[in-house]
């Protein structure tokens, strides 16, 4: 009798010394978080704030883990079931270490998302550092999986499953590495896009004949939102292995070009002058370079090319349609006899040759 009492006195007393301890860190982590608050709220950083919710849910869990991993060795319970305890929080220790590392990178990434706006005309170092964020952000996700996979190799029953079948099963094992291959493509993908960056988050780039943005950057794929909203979806991997085109670069400045073809006798000096006068009118202009230059002659029409910038893409194509609709219609207006035609006494006088040399060729 006395001995099952005193057992289930080491029960009752290690157990209400293990959950007083966690409920102990629980009312800390509530007071300190709520003080943190509300110090947040008065200063007013949005730094403060940030941090302290994206630290709160991970905190929660971490400081009962931490207390109860400090108690333990001091709590009078059998040597087996401290072995369960110990490897039970070892796999709640990985999970928190996971965990924070995630919280952490989700904190300095809304940290920079709030300091470097895309919204702006010349957005290219927001756009750069914020591709950097996200590419990284899709990269630490993977530690979730290696965490999970760290928390079950702890266990020598999975582990040993895991061995027989990957060493019984030459298929399965050529498909588990076929698939590791190709997210380690993707992994190390990710890393060149975030290093070298050969595009951006909302670069202007053409692929696979498509003209668009980029949308979204993932782990393992690449979203291009096409001109007239549709989505082009494409493996990672695509912009370091195939050639592309990027707009924006370097720079969000671009050069847009509208080709203009007209009879010989348009004046292209009063042409160039109506450029520049649309052009001075049109929002869409940075007032850096324009142009207008003959750069091709047929037999019946002379092609003009009008050389205009803009400070982004989309207002280079804007720009583009106003320059042609307003040409086209200063031609209408003041020349009309200078549009492309076909001269309809060409054709009378050709038609009267062909039917002069056939007459004479039957009298003959």
């Amino acid at each position: 009798m006395n001995g099952s009492w005193d057992g289930a006195r080491i029960w009752i007393i290690s157990g209400s010394v293990l959950a007083g301890t966690a409920i102990l860190a629980l009312l800390i982590h509530r007071i300190i978080f709520s003080l943190a608050a509300r110090i947040a709220r008065r200063r007013g950083k949005s730094g403060q704030h940030l941090f302290v919710e994206h630290t709160r849910k991970p905190a929660r869990f971490i400081l009962p883990l931490l207390a109860v991993v400090a108690v333990l060795p001091v709590v009078p319970l059998p040597a087996t079931v401290r072995a369960g305890l110990e490897h039970v929080l070892g796999l709640g220790v990985i999970a928190a270490v996971g965990w924070a590392l995630i919280a952490l990178v989700e904190l300095v990434s809304d940290i920079i998302y709030s300091r470097y706006a895309i919204d702006a005309p010349d957005n290219l170092t927001a756009r750069r550092i914020r591709t950097q964020t996200e590419v990284m952000r899709r990269i630490v996700a993977v530690v979730v999986v290696l965490t999970v996979a760290s928390m079950l190799m702890t266990f020598p029953e999975v582990r040993h499953i895991g061995l027989s079948l990957l060493a019984s099963a030459g298929v399965a094992g050529l498909v588990v590495g076929m698939a590791a291959r190709s997210t380690l493509a993707s992994l190390i993908a990710g890393v060149q896009v975030a290093l070298t960056q050969p595009m951006r988050l909302e670069d202007a780039v053409v692929v696979e004949g498509e003209w668009g943005w980029i949308e979204e950057i993932e782990t393992t794929y690449v979203v291009v939102r096409l001109w007239d909203l549709r989505r082009l979806i494409l493996p990672l991997t695509y912009f370091i292995e195939k050639p592309f085109q990027n707009w924006t670069r370097t720079t969000a400045e671009i050069l847009g070009v509208v080709m203009i073809y007209a009879d010989y006798r348009l004046p292209v000096e009063s042409v160039r002058q109506e450029l520049r006068r649309i052009l001075e009118s049109a929002s869409q202009w940075n007032k850096r370079v324009w142009a207008l230059q003959v750069t091709d002659l047929t037999e019946r029409t002379i092609q003009l090319r009008a050389l205009m910038s803009a400070p982004n893409a989309s207002a280079s194509f804007d720009l583009r349609c106003i320059v042609r609709e307003k040409l086209i219609q200063f031609s209408q207006e003041q020349y009309p006899q200078c549009l492309p035609t076909i001269r309809y006494e060409e054709l009378v006088s050709a038609g009267e040759e062909r039917q002069n040399g056939r007459g004479q060729f039957e009298s003959a």
